[in-house]
């Protein structure tokens, strides 16, 4: 099937599922964040995907796919203690909402890889991992991120403008 070992395609799933909550995540309240269900799913989804990736080892050892999982860990690691301390002051939620975002990339780059190389089954689209094809389409989901990113950024600000500029709340007597 595919190449694809049980193990691979519990791996597969996991990562399906986290990237499609993270994915309803961003449309339905345009970022992710552990404060709900899809949050906490992509999460959680997102951790465990990394982890099983850690015990594939396709073109043998160590590889870059191993290497982007340790680099998105770390990129959640500091999404989450953004999120939840000021340790980043003013920016922390900015830092939050970005930093999941970029996870959401990280998890195209095998998907479009692993796809790419895989199917259809057979024929595959792409001969190896190295293809420039691989690398444009990369780059576009790259693009895409930027966009996405800035303007996830834009309604973090003008959310935050709103709040500090809606006048005070006075209590019905």
């Amino acid at each position: 099937m595919l190449g694809i070992t049980p193990f691979g395609a519990i791996h597969t799933l996991i990562s399906l599922v986290a990237l499609a909550a993270g994915l309803a995540a961003l449309f339905r309240y345009r970022t992710i964040t552990p404060g709900n269900l899809l949050g906490n799913v992509y999460i959680v989804g997102t951790v465990a995907t990394c982890v099983t990736g850690f015990f594939i080892f396709h073109h043998g050892g160590f590889g870059k796919p191993h290497a982007l999982g340790i680099v998105t860990l770390v990129v959640l690691a500091v999404a989450l203690a953004a999120g939840r301390t000021r340790a980043f002051g003013r920016a922390s939620r900015y830092v939050a909402a970005l930093g999941y975002s970029l996870t959401v990339f990280f998890h195209f780059i095998p998907a479009i890889t692993e796809t790419s190389t895989r199917l259809p089954a057979g024929a595959p689209l792409l001969s190896s991992a190295d293809a420039p094809e691989l690398k444009l389409a990369t780059a576009a989901l790259f693009a895409i991120f930027l966009v996405g990113a800035a303007l996830q950024a834009w309604s973090l600000h003008g959310r935050a403008t709103r709040a500090a500029t809606a006048p005070p709340v006075v209590p019905a007597t």
